[in-house]
């Protein structure tokens, strides 16, 4: 199935792919409770910021990044996550995703999401 969405920044049709991206950033940057009418929307990734970075906090995050795309992007399932530092942005982080597609039985995909909490 190909999806065809908004880009949120300039409101110009985004294909599937992008659209995917942008929904997966807006949902890991957005803090759960700040959605009204939708307040589980969104990821306890903002609660973590500025906490020390160690094995726990890596394991928060990890938990964190599954249980909100598994509630709220049903298109994809993740089968690895990884974070990094935004070697270009201080203050940002990348989630190195690798996915399969559940709308396209075996589509794999990889995708860097560079999330920033305002």
């Amino acid at each position: 199935m190909s999806y065809q969405g908004l880009n949120a920044a300039t409101g110009r049709p985004i294909a599937d792919l992008e659209h995917i991206r942008q929904s997966i950033a807006d949902i890991l940057a957005t803090p759960v409770g700040t959605r009204v009418m939708r307040r589980s929307y969104g990821s306890l990734l903002p609660e973590l910021i500025d906490q020390p970075m160690h094995g726990a906090t890596l394991l928060r995050l990890v938990a964190a990044t599954y249980h909100a795309l598994l509630q709220w992007e049903p298109r994809v399932r993740i089968t690895r996550a990884r974070f990094a530092p935004d070697a270009t942005q201080p203050g940002r982080i990348v989630v190195d995703l690798q996915l399969v597609r559940t709308d396209q039985p075996g589509a794999e995909l990889a995708l860097a999401v560079p999330i920033a909490f305002a």
